[in-house]
């Protein structure tokens, strides 16, 4: 299944620091994963509209279960403004129903490093779940 790409909705003024996050979730079925992708794409959208966002992306396993995101804002406001935000919360409470694991993690970069890649992000959150 092919990843969306990092894009910039906004970019971060320079010398800023940004706000990132990174989650894992595992479906606890195949099920699952079918519908947790095909709410994905609309999620990605709203993501780019939101006020605040500096990048995303999403690296989809669904055969595999597992889906991955990597965002960047402006700050943590920004960023639970987003989550809060619909149909981001409608999303995730209906998520629940069928998630087996979610794992996040944060942590502020230099805007000029944005794009973020995959193995920073992927390496943050196995360090997070094994401090579980």
């Amino acid at each position: 299944m092919p990843d969306i790409p990092w894009s910039t909705p906004t970019p971060a003024a320079p010398g800023a620091e940004v706000y990132v996050m990174a989650s894992r979730f595992e479906t606890a079925t195949l099920t699952g994963a079918v519908r947790f992708f095909l709410k994905a794409p609309g999620i990605i959208r709203q993501m780019r509209r939101a006020p605040g966002a500096h990048g995303v992306a999403l690296r989809a396993r669904v055969l595999h279960r597992t889906f991955l995101t990597l965002s960047a804002w402006e700050d943590r406001d920004a960023l639970y403004r987003f989550a809060r935000s619909e149909p981001h919360r409608s999303s995730s409470r209906a998520a629940s129903a069928y998630m087996r694991e979610s794992v996040f993690t944060y942590w502020t970069v230099p805007a000029t490093e944005l794009p973020l890649g995959w193995a920073e992000a992927e390496r943050r959150l196995a360090e997070q779940e094994a401090g579980r």
